[in-house]
């Protein structure tokens, strides 16, 4: 979806005859923002969050020049925070004739309320998995369909969906200006109609959905203040950000933290993510958990916070309930083990 994004984005700017060079992303942005900037052959500068973890907007007029391209941001923020000045920010990078895409992984604190198009986003895509209820792990199946204002429609990937004049429908692959064929034909179709169906079955009602994950997300900020550190104060939407800093003064980190919850059985926050905050806990309850389970999520953190400080070493070396210990995940990373090879001995029974 970003790649595509940015695809269409290169292709309007080209067609105008006014090819750029740089895509601008704040500091807070997920890292595959950058990668897909460069994918897409732009060189990327980065924007400073201020003070309250909010884009720096006085330091964005500055680096918006006719060279840029684009600003790539998410929005809630990955600190969970509303971008207050997005209009402004659109205006800015209008004026000079770059656009805004936005990043969609925090739209379970946005559907059914507000429509990103209407405070000046130009195209944006949507994580599936996050928002609209399918399935992601170990890499998929995903998919990130991409909405565009009209004047990106013309450039959009091959084959569109037609209706002819009798009501029939066609595949349309004669538009010169397409960017091309994008990945594999329909992409992951299953996982797209899921989305669909869930969308449809919420109808107007999708707005309660995302009216319960930002109060859960709320109540369970509140729950925790004053346990936890929380670096960014502005209102939280469908998630909250915690940092470590007062469990490492007894030397128990968000990693620590993480895999101590699934002693409580739980399964681990996002660790040291966003980057902006150093120790990250990232705390992100969907609409879905109701206020029983956020109560002993709580009370679970609560009591992780009393163990930090009285008694690290619990922490420190969680989990205790599993049937393997902690792994070594630096180790794995660097030199990961993707097949099963039999043993020696097996090979000398053989």
């Amino acid at each position: 979806g970003e790649l595509t994004g940015l695809l269409l984005i290169r292709a309007y700017l080209q067609s105008r005859g006014d090819p750029r060079k740089r895509v601008l992303i704040p500091d807070s942005a997920h890292g595959t923002n950058p990668a897909t900037a460069v994918i897409a052959g732009y060189e990327v500068e980065n924007i400073k969050s201020e003070s309250h973890g909010q884009v720096d907007v006085e330091r964005l007029r500055e680096q918006v020049t006719e060279d840029v391209a684009a600003l790539m941001i998410t929005n809630p923020s990955t600190i969970g925070v509303f971008e207050q000045r997005i209009t402004e920010i659109a205006e800015i990078l209008h004026a000079k004739g770059a656009l805004l895409y936005m990043d969609g992984a925090n739209m379970n604190a946005l559907a059914g309320v507000a429509r990103p198009g209407d405070f000046g986003v130009d195209v944006m895509h949507l994580n599936l998995h996050k928002t609209f209820s399918t399935p992601h792990g170990g890499g998929g199946p995903g998919a990130g369909p991409v909405l565009m204002k009209k004047f990106l429609e013309p450039f959009r990937p091959v084959p569109v969906l037609t209706v002819k004049p009798g009501g029939t429908l066609a595949l349309d692959v004669n538009r010169p200006r397409s960017i091309g064929r994008v990945r594999a034909y329909c992409g992951n179709f299953g996982v797209l109609v899921r989305a669909l169906a869930y969308t449809l079955a919420y109808g107007p009602g999708i707005r309660q959905a995302t009216e319960d994950a930002v109060l859960n997300a709320n109540y369970i900020r509140k729950k925790l203040e004053g346990v936890y550190d929380l670096p960014y104060s502005l209102p939280s939407m469908h998630e909250v950000v915690f940092s470590d800093a007062r469990q490492k003064k007894h030397g128990v980190s968000t990693m620590d933290i993480a895999k101590r919850l699934i002693d409580y059985g739980f399964h681990p926050y996002t660790t040291a993510f966003p980057l902006i905050v150093p120790g990250a806990l990232m705390v992100e309850p969907t609409e879905s958990e109701s206020k029983e389970e956020c109560d002993l999520f709580v009370d679970a953190m609560r009591a992780i916070a009393e163990e930090a400080a009285t008694n690290p070493e619990v922490v420190k070396t969680a989990p205790h309930s599993t049937r393997v210990g902690r792994l070594d995940e630096v180790g794995a990373a660097r030199k990961p083990i993707l097949r099963w090879k039999p043993s020696a001995s097996g090979e000398a029974a053989d």
